[in-house]
């Protein structure tokens, strides 16, 4: 199998992280950033394994934008 690099977005839900793999729509948690990435990958990796065809990755764009915050609190 070839070495892919993917992407890992994570934030934080209550007291886990929460880490998902935009490429693929894989996610994983854990009590620490490395945990969720290393179970995000462990989940990657059998997700992987279980297609019939193998997968070309697209890489994913990230981007941020910005949002008023005080229009959103009037509605």
């Amino acid at each position: 199998m070839a070495v892919v690099t993917l992407s890992a977005v994570i934030h934080r839900e209550a007291d886990l992280y929460v880490a998902e793999c935009p490429e693929l729509g894989t996610v994983s948690q854990g009590s620490t950033i490395e945990e969720a990435v290393g179970n995000l990958k462990e989940a990657t990796e059998l997700y992987l394994e279980e297609q019939a065809e193998p997968i070309t990755v697209a890489p994913a764009i990230l981007t941020t934008f910005s949002i008023d915050t005080a229009n959103a609190e009037a509605a």
